[in-house]
């Protein structure tokens, strides 16, 4: 009697984890499209910082911070005049309102109020800027105008309450915590019940602190969060003693992102923080070569104490701060030669340390950053087949790199030694179908690696194929945001960072993913935020403050600062019918001006 009771309570028990983990899956798809409603729900819309206009009518938006004139189609103000150049100027506005015009041309000449001009020029309303012999009337913004704009922008949060979703996401947290009832165990409980309730305060506390702060986005950081808790999972079945360092990685990783969601606010403070950072994370990788530890054939690992850290996840930061410029800087040829030479210093020593897995994922992200400094494909090219080149040269020399090669697309021909970890993950995600095993009866955990390098397998075999599908899509949603983001981004600096941060991302979890069932060679670089490991998880946080620097939203990121209100009531615009109301460029005093034919005309 007494074990016909236990196996009905076990198999009631049973049910009722497996009917969790569906209503998990189904939570976690909501917070998706409500993610994505709150991030695509409208067009990207664009800034407008002043107008230059032609003396013929023409007028030219100022969109950017930074803009190129040149007869380019990828110019910000295209002059199509044959005597103007490709990329003829670049019009720059810094943090204090100032507006700068920088000839970059060597074959065009630049005047201002018709006197030419060598170096950077301060501009005022009004002057005449002269490329190529055309004549360019500059008209700034003022602060009242850029007020009104911001009072017609779309602030994030009114369509889909970012209160709304996190209510969502800690009932995930709380369905997720209940699938450990059945195993958990004395000296577990403590450290799973102090990490979980530690990730919802952090989350809630960060939302307090945005919402004192009056910024009104937290998809990002929702997303970020969701992710770390299929990670608490994972490390909770795997090794519960570990979650408190994977609590304190994540509240570490919060006040980076912090900090450099601050620091990126200046725009001036952060190139001047390039130099110092490339001497510090070349310092760092010299000192892991010389005194790093191996493990699992890399030594990328630095001990100090009761503290070991991987200083790459560090070096990934300060490799995107170092490769990214201002459009003024951009033309310099000193600047891409540097970051080129700083690339190459990163990756010979992560080949020193036989860190190739990381090591490719910097080379992918130098590429990305080298298009965007120079939109030269060619060159691109020709870097691609240097590498390949080198890759040779590496297998050569390293044989057990091949090995890896070796077994590549043939796991299961070798099934009890080099293809041992993906045939079993593959095993592993089989068998979890769509809603998983549940810890208790998951065994790919006890695999080598299994919470780092086949941590996409064993959330496939506890939590179910969806839940996994769910990981990946939460990335792909962050990538296409950015992507978008960046487009209306103020500065190229914050283009540059955002992209090679989701290169970095995106790049990384392919290379995990892929990794773990065979479609690629198994690298050993970690999940973001689901893969156990503080110096990822501190690192990931670092990379979400570079994506969200160039969230152009209103009150979006704490690197764009509140607008301050206009000075008078911004009035919306009446309808067609009626007389339309004028703006401040509209009245703008008549200035004479020469027309590009030679004709009298005013504005």
């Amino acid at each position: 009697m007494n074990e016909l009771i236990y196996n009905f309570t076990d198999n009631l028990l049973s049910s009722l984890l497996w009917c969790g983990r569906i209503v998990a899956v189904i939570f976690a798809i909501i917070l998706l499209v409500r993610c994505c409603r709150s991030f695509f729900g409208g067009k990207a819309e664009q800034e407008s910082w002043g107008f230059l206009s032609l003396s013929n009518g023409a007028r030219y938006e100022l969109n950017h911070w930074e803009n190129v004139i040149g007869r380019a189609r990828s110019a910000d103000i295209r002059v199509n005049f044959p005597s103007v150049s490709r990329n003829h100027a670049c019009l720059c506005r810094d943090d204090a309102a100032h507006w700068r015009i920088y000839p970059v041309s060597a074959s065009g000449s630049v005047l201002v109020n018709k006197e030419a001009i060598t170096e950077p020029t301060i501009l005022k309303p009004g002057d005449a800027i002269t490329v190529g012999g055309a004549d360019l009337y500059f008209f700034p913004g003022n602060a009242d105008d850029e007020a009104r704009q911001a009072e017609k922008r779309t602030k994030p949060g009114k369509a889909v309450s970012p209160t709304v979703n996190l209510l969502l996401l800690t009932i995930f947290q709380v369905l997720m915590l209940l699938q450990f009832v059945p195993c958990i165990k004395q000296d577990t409980a403590m450290p799973i019940f102090v990490s979980f309730t530690g990730l919802c305060a952090a989350e809630w506390g960060l939302y307090g602190l945005y919402r004192l702060l009056h910024r009104t986005a937290f998809e990002l950081e929702t997303l970020s969060f969701l992710l770390i808790t299929v990670g608490f999972s994972i490390a909770a079945a795997y090794s519960p003693g570990d979650l408190y360092k994977q609590l304190v990685a994540m509240l570490l990783g919060i006040i980076v992102f912090l900090i450099l969601s601050f620091v990126l606010r200046n725009l001036r403070i952060a190139i001047k923080l390039r130099w110092p950072v490339a001497a510090a994370a070349a310092a760092l990788l010299a000192f892991n070569v010389l005194f790093g530890q191996q493990i699992f054939g890399a030594r990328n690992w630095v001990s100090i104490g009761p503290i070991s850290f991987q200083p790459s996840e560090f070096v990934k930061l300060a490799f995107i701060l170092v490769g990214a410029t201002t459009l003024d800087r951009l033309f310099a040829k000193r600047n891409i030669i540097f970051t080129m030479l700083f690339s190459a210093y990163c990756v010979g020593c992560l080949a020193l340390m036989s860190d190739f897995g990381t090591a490719l994922i910097f080379f992918v992200a130098f590429l990305c950053i080298a298009f965007l400094r120079t939109g030269d494909l060619p060159s691109i090219i020709m870097m691609v087949a240097a590498a390949a080149c080198g890759g040779y040269v590496i297998l050569r020399f390293k044989p057990y790199i091949a090995d890896r090669f070796t077994v590549w697309r043939h796991a299961w021909e070798f099934t009890q030694s080099s293809g041992y970890q993906q045939c079993r993950t593959m095993s592993a995600i089989s068998s979890g179908g769509l809603f998983g095993t549940g810890p208790e009866s998951a065994w790919l955990k006890y695999v080598g690696a299994a919470n780092t390098d086949l941590v996409f397998g064993v959330v496939g075999e506890e939590f179910g194929l969806l839940l996994s599908i769910c990981c990946i899509a939460v990335l792909i949603i962050l990538a296409v945001f950015t992507l978008e983001s960046a487009a209306t981004a103020r500065s190229t600096f914050y283009t540059i960072v955002s992209c090679a941060a989701v290169v970095i991302l995106i790049f990384q979890t392919t290379l995990n993913v892929l990794g773990a069932v065979d479609i690629l060679p198994l690298t050993g670089v970690t999940f973001p935020f689901v893969s156990m490991g503080g110096s990822s998880m501190i690192a990931c946080w670092g990379l979400m403050a570079f994506l969200k620097s160039a969230d152009t939203r209103q009150n979006a990121s704490f690197t764009l600062r509140l607008p301050k209100k206009a000075r008078s009531p911004y009035q919306p615009p009446a309808p067609p019918a009626e007389k339309k109301q004028e703006s401040f460029f509209d009245s703008m005093p008549e200035i004479p001006v020469d027309d590009i034919f030679g004709k009298e005309t005013r504005k």
